[in-house]
């Protein structure tokens, strides 16, 4: 949803979020709101969502012994606030890449610590997704402030990062998408097949006559 700039990401989430029953939602603790876990509570899903730093809560015993897969601690707690008087269960696990120990509470007492985590880094991919968009296809620049301009520019930058990733897959191409997003960029005007493009050496740059190359080979 497009919104003006002043409303919050909460707000939309509590008025436009079509909650159904038994789905897992999934989001980071800028969601934080008690009112907006209780209605998806209420109409019998579940959340899954990392622990805010300033919400106090009370430890009431182990959920489950959990001492693998890096799971640290499986434990039913309650909340000091009470917006939200049901118990929660907080699972504590090491991110190997970060080395940060992350807390993240859920409703959910059926599903194993492990697939809770599971289930929180994916959305990690989600934000990687974004943030390589973000930062490598200049999608904070828009050409245009209308909601049409905005939602067009997002879209052809999905499909263009949507297709590179379909290259990558299908020619079995080793170096990263950005690699990838760098060569097709450089040579966008030139009358070059994309299996030449993909099989291209620093040999063979000189045979296409694209200077260009040398900054994404070297």
């Amino acid at each position: 949803m497009i919104t003006e700039g002043n409303i919050s990401d909460i707000r939309i989430a509590k008025d436009k979020l079509n909650i159904k029953p038994d789905s897992i939602y999934c989001f980071d603790r800028a969601y934080t709101d008690l009112e907006l876990w209780s209605n998806i509570d209420f109409s019998k899903s579940y959340f899954v969502t990392k622990l805010k730093n300033n919400l106090k809560y009370t430890v009431l015993g182990q959920h489950l012994e959990a001492m693998k897969d890096g799971i640290l601690s499986d434990e039913k707690i309650t909340l000091e606030n009470k917006k939200y008087e049901k118990n929660l269960r907080m699972i504590r696990f090491l991110d190997e890449k970060s080395d940060e120990v992350v807390s993240i509470v859920t409703n959910n007492f059926k599903l194993s610590a492990k697939t809770i985590v599971q289930i929180y880094k994916t959305r990690w991919q989600i934000e990687i997704f974004f943030r390589w968009i973000k930062q490598n296809l200049q999608i904070k620049t828009f050409l245009g402030t209308s909601k049409n301009a905005v939602m067009s520019q997002v879209w052809i930058a999905m499909i263009y990062y949507l297709l590179l990733t379909y290259i990558k897959y299908q020619s079995k191409y080793e170096k990263s998408l950005f690699y990838l997003h760098r060569i097709i960029k450089e040579a966008l005007l030139s009358r070059l097949t994309l299996i030449d493009l993909l099989s291209a050496t620093p040999a063979r740059i000189s045979d296409f006559k694209i200077k260009e190359f040398q900054l994404v080979f070297w």
